[in-house]
C-alpha cells in the first residue's frame, strides 16, 4: 500500500531523548530527564475531598460536556491569579486549555503559515520547537546571557525577519536553562514587538516556582497594545495529570482559539477543571506552591552543590533562581549525547542539550531536573555523571596527547 500519511508527518523526526525518557521508567535507574513535578508534592487528600464535594453538588454536570472556553469559577480563579502577578484581564480574554502544550499548538494552528518565521530563545523548549515544526515554520533563535535573550540580537533578527509572526520566550526559569529575563528587557522585548509589529507568546509555566531573589512581572504586564499572549499552566504547581493550561489574550484572539479548539477536543476535561476550582474554593493554593518551593530550593542548592563536588572543573551551569532545571554546559570537545547513553549504562538519565536547539547545536550542553529526585537519589546520582564525565575527559585527554606525539 502506498503511503497515505499527509506531507507534515516528514517533518517531525524520532528524537534521541525516545530512548532515554523511556529508559528512565526503570525503577533502578536515578533520572534526572524529565520534567517532572516531584509526586510526594500532590494534594491527594484534599483532592479526594475536592472530588467528593463536586460529585455529590455536581456530579452530573461534571461528567457532561462543557463550554469550551472551560468552567467560569475556574476562569475566574485564574484571573486572580493572573492580578497577582501584575495581569488585568476579564472572562473574554481567558480559556482553559489542556496542559499548554496545548496552547502552544493551537498557536502554531492559529497563526502559522508554512513557512513563516517564529523568533525564539536559544536553547528553548523542545516541545514547542517540535509544535513549530508541525506547521513547517522558520525557527530562528537568539542568543542569550546569564539574563536571558539579548534584545540587541533580538532586534537584529527582527531587521532581518520584516515577516515574523511572533517571539516566543519563555522568561522565567526558562526551559531548559533556567535563566530568567530582567526586567529591562522585558520592557525592551515589549518596546520591539510594537516597533516592528509582531507578537509575543510568552510561555508562564515555571514563574510560580521562585525560591530566591525578587519576583518580576510577566511580560504581558508591559503590553500596551495587546500583542502579548500569554500561556500557562496547573501542571508544575498543581498536578500534570489534570492536563489543565490557560491562555490569556485579547478577546479577539480568544475567539479564534475558542474556535480551533472546539475542532480539537470540544473542552478541557469538566471533572478535572470542577475539581480544581472546588480545591481552590477548599484550601489555599498558595500554601501549597510554598511547600513545593521550599523543596524544591532544597533539591536544587543539593544539585549544585554536588555538581561542585564531582564534575569536573572545566564546566560551568546556571544557578537558577525557581523552576526545574540546571544547564550543564560542557568542555566543547564532549558529546552530550554520548554521555547520556553511557549515563544510562551507569543507571542515571540526563537530557543531552542539542534537542533544545532548533538546529541541533551545541552538543556539549545538558539539561538536568532537580525537581523529581530525593536529595540522596541527586547525591549519588551527580556522583555517577561526574564520575563518566571524568573517564569521558581523561579518554579524551589521552587521544590528543597521542595525537601530539
Amino acid at each position: 500500500m502506498h503511503s497515505k500519511y499527509a506531507k507534515r508527518t516528514n517533518l517531525i523526526k524520532p528524537s534521541e531523548l525516545r530512548l532515554i525518557l523511556t529508559s528512565s521508567e526503570r525503577p533502578e535507574l536515578i533520572s534526572f530527564a524529565g520534567g517532572l513535578p516531584a509526586p510526594e508534592l500532590f494534594p491527594i487528600e484534599e483532592m479526594k475531598e475536592a472530588s467528593e464535594a463536586v460529585l455529590t453538588h455536581n456530579g452530573p454536570a461534571s461528567l457532561q460536556y462543557s463550554a469550551t472556553e472551560g468552567f467560569i469559577p475556574l476562569r475566574n480563579a485564574v484571573i486572580k491569579r493572573m492580578e497577582a502577578i501584575g495581569i488585568r484581564s476579564n472572562l473574554q480574554q481567558v480559556m482553559i486549555t489542556s496542559g499548554s502544550q496545548q496552547a502552544i499548538d493551537l498557536t502554531g494552528r492559529l497563526f502559522l503559515d508554512e513557512g513563516d518565521t517564529i523568533i525564539c530563545e536559544s536553547p528553548t523548549y523542545l516541545a514547542a520547537i517540535n509544535a513549530f515544526n508541525v506547521y513547517n515554520a522558520h525557527i530562528v533563535d537568539v542568543e542569550m546571557d546569564e539574563d536571558g535573550m539579548l534584545m540587541e540580537a533580538l532586534e537584529k533578527r527582527l531587521q532581518e525577519n520584516p515577516q515574523t509572526k511572533f517571539i516566543y520566550t519563555i522568561p522565567d526559569f526558562q526551559n531548559p536553562t533556567g535563566r530568567t529575563l530582567k526586567l529591562e528587557r522585558r520592557q525592551r522585548m515589549v518596546e520591539l514587538a510594537n516597533q516592528y509589529d509582531v507578537l509575543i507568546l510568552e510561555d508562564n509555566p515555571y514563574g510560580a516556582i521562585r525560591f530566591t531573589g525578587t519576583p518580576i512581572p510577566p511580560v504581558k504586564h508591559f503590553d500596551t497594545e495587546g500583542r502579548v499572549i500569554y500561556l500557562s499552566t496547573f501542571s508544575k504547581i498543581f498536578a500534570p495529570g489534570l492536563r489543565l493550561g490557560w491562555i490569556c489574550a485579547g478577546e479577539k484572539f480568544i475567539e479564534k482559539y475558542i474556535a480551533f479548539k472546539e475542532s480539537a477536543d470540544m473542552h478541557s476535561d469538566s471533572f478535572s477543571q470542577r475539581i480544581t476550582a472546588k480545591y481552590m474554593e477548599m484550601y489555599d493554593l498558595e500554601e501549597h506552591i510554598e511547600k513545593i518551593k521550599a523543596i524544591y530550593n532544597e533539591r536544587c542548592t543539593t544539585m549544585l552543590n554536588s555538581i561542585d563536588q564531582y564534575f569536573p572543573r572545566n564546566i560551568t551551569y546556571v544557578k537558577p533562581n525557581g523552576g526545574l532545571f540546571i544547564w550543564v554546559e560542557l568542555s566543547d570537545s564532549v558529546d552530550a549525547s554520548k554521555i547520556a547513553l553511557k549515563c544510562l549504562e551507569n543507571n542515571v538519565a540526563i537530557v543531552p542539550g542539542a534537542a533544545f536547539y532548533a538546529k541541533g547545536a551545541h552538543k556539549n550542553t545538558m539539561r538536568l531536573n532537580f525537581s523529581n529526585s530525593t536529595p540522596e537519589q541527586i547525591i549519588e546520582g551527580i556522583k555517577r555523571i561526574g564520575e563518566v564525565l571524568h573517564r569521558d575527559l581523561n579518554r579524551v585527554d589521552k587521544s590528543v596527547e597521542i595525537a601530539v606525539y
